[in-house]
């Protein structure tokens, strides 16, 4: 991978003001497998300001910040697939009424809820990650958030042609397996090194996660948009901060 698709992958992923390529999608879509890079990178970053956070301020306050910042990092475009993929899910119809509810640009009952929710549990969670290991569990958790984006891809079928039409296709057939091994090398060499077991568990939780949301989205839009992959990055980093919560206690 060389210096522009990684800026075609950090403009695409984050705000940081690095100039897009035309072929930004495409690029993007190739070198998915490196999406928990990417995701490394900004939980590294979130992390950091935790620890530094804890030394001044209590649990519950650091963890809404981390969540504030790595939602402003990511520029919210997650968040926005998460409130839509809400209000289809809870409306009523065919197929295609569920996908129109899901394109409209009010926020419903459904997409509230499942934002608030979301978002004052991953809050919670974070702040009772220590400063011990907060660092190493948000680079962990984001990593996990990003592979599930890649594992939803290879595993969904697009529902129309889109903005996720791209990253389906890339990731079909034999080279879609061989990104998705590469997805996975990454993330299991970052977690394993920075919690052991847990990390590892975290992970796994990541790839569940994005099946599940794939089943999901067939279920209720016979295939996968591109709102199913923001909120499949945004449950399965509550979904991944709970079980790091977990098996580190356990642990």
């Amino acid at each position: 991978m060389v210096v522009k698709e990684l800026k075609n992958l950090l403009s695409f992923l984050t705000i940081f003001p690095v100039t897009m390529d035309k072929d930004m999608l495409t690029d993007c879509a190739r070198n998915m497998w490196a999406f928990p890079l990417i995701g490394a990178f900004i939980g590294l970053l979130a992390g950091l300001f935790g620890w530094i956070s804890y030394l001044f301020l209590p649990g519950i306050v650091v963890g809404g910040l981390v969540l504030a910042l790595l939602l402003l990092i990511t520029g919210l475009h997650h968040t926005d697939g998460l409130l839509d993929f809400g209000d289809g899910v809870m409306a009523h119809g065919s197929f295609e009424h569920k996908i129109e509810v899901m394109h409209d640009q009010l926020t419903g009952a459904g997409g509230l809820s499942l934002g608030i929710m979301t978002m004052l549990i991953t809050a919670l969670a974070i702040g009772q990650l220590n400063s011990s290991i907060i660092v190493g569990g948000i680079i962990i958790v984001e990593v996990s958030a990003k592979l599930s984006m890649v594992v939803a891809a290879w595993a969904g079928k697009s529902v129309h042609e889109g903005m996720n039409t791209p990253f389906l296709e890339a990731m079909q057939k034999c080279k879609g397996n061989l990104r998705l091994i590469a997805a996975l090398l990454i993330s299991f060499a970052v977690a394993l090194p920075l919690l052991h077991w847990a990390g590892a568990f975290t992970v796994l939780a990541g790839v569940i996660t994005g099946l599940v949301m794939v089943a999901i989205a067939h279920r209720h839009f016979n295939g996968v948009t591109g709102d199913v992959f923001g909120a499949t990055n945004e449950l399965t980093r509550m979904v991944c901060v709970i079980v790091l919560l977990a098996v580190a206690a356990w642990a």
